[in-house]
């Protein structure tokens, strides 16, 4: 018994041996993948001018003002826009309803005589501006609206924008006063439907 005893304690030993043998010799590697960074996309539109797109003193009913507007989008990812005009009157005689607006895309010469040459519509010819303000293109609300407008990372495109006093405008609107501001909103295209 004490051999059977002796024989399996041996065993065991040569067992426990392998075992730390094996552990020993077990070839490993390892591997990371560091600089994992994200960064986030900017919107940003601008516009340009910045400050006084169409203005006209001692405006005559008939006479109207024509000038261009470069919207860009400064950002790398496409962005959506849509425009606000707010109009204030600055008397009593509500010029700002008088006065119509139309804004184009695509117009090759933003003038007064090449205004109705080409383009396409995108607004009016309705009020100038109300207050508060009115949707002039497409709608700020989140989310795709009929008449918003998208500018590729980095695009811009140049619309044309005309004030006109119609002929038919008369004596209870001589020397008043209106001022309008335009205001461009924009917000991703990209997982915003």
């Amino acid at each position: 018994m004490l051999k059977k005893i002796a024989a399996s304690l041996i065993v065991i030993g040569l067992l426990a041996g392998f075992a730390t043998f094996g552990a020993l010799s077990v070839f490993t590697d390892t591997a990371s993948v560091p600089s994992n960074t994200f960064t986030t996309a900017t919107i940003d539109i601008s516009t340009s001018p910045t400050s006084a797109l169409v203005t006209y003193s001692n405006m005559m009913p008939g006479d109207k003002v024509t000038a261009p507007l470069t919207v860009t989008n400064n950002g790398s990812p496409e962005l959506r826009y849509a425009a606000t005009s707010l109009a204030t009157n600055t008397d009593a005689k509500g010029l700002r309803a008088q006065l119509d607006l139309r804004i184009k895309s695509g117009v090759t010469t933003c003038t007064n005589g090449g205004f109705d040459i080409d383009g396409t519509l995108l607004y009016g010819p309705a009020d100038l501006g109300n207050d508060p303000a009115i949707n002039v293109i497409g709608d700020p609300t989140q989310g795709a609206d009929t008449g918003d407008r998208t500018l590729a990372g980095s695009g811009s495109e140049v619309l044309c924008f005309q004030v006109e006093l119609p002929l038919s405008t008369g004596n209870p609107f001589q020397s008043a006063t209106t001022t309008a501001t335009f205001t461009f909103e924009a917000e991703q295209t990209v997982n915003n439907p």
